[in-house]
């Protein structure tokens, strides 16, 4: 993103948790996503960020996104996509984004075989 207000562009406020990755440090910080836009983000946490620091935010359904920190204030921060992104994905229940007409892991009956090779239906 360029260094203009973007603050016309439309948000989704939401709550999601994300992980992020500070470049050149070691470790994930476990953040809260705060809004969700195209092309940035509000993310709140206790892990200490400054202006202009370069990130990566593991959105859910979304994957890893590469960005920098455009303001903090206290414990919130604002990040500026590189690339602009759907965020209707991130509101996509898990596993459903690019899996339409599957069934999600979760919902399918576990299924464990016998050492005869009989199916058996695990309850």
């Amino acid at each position: 993103m360029d260094g203009n207000d973007n603050r016309h562009i439309a948000r989704d406020s939401l709550f999601l948790m994300a992980d992020l990755r500070i470049a050149g440090l070691d470790g994930e910080h476990r953040i809260k996503v705060r809004n969700l836009s195209a092309g940035g983000m509000m993310g709140e946490g206790p892990v200490r960020v400054h202006r202009g620091a370069v990130v990566e935010v593991n959105i859910r359904n979304v994957g890893w996104v590469e960005g920098s920190v455009a303001w903090v204030q206290d414990t919130r921060f604002g990040i500026a996509f590189r690339e602009e992104i759907d965020p209707k994905i991130a509101r996509e229940p898990v596993g459903q984004s690019g899996d339409e007409g599957h069934t999600p892991r979760f919902t399918r009956v576990p299924i464990a075989s016998t050492r005869n090779g009989s199916v058996l239906r695990k309850i």
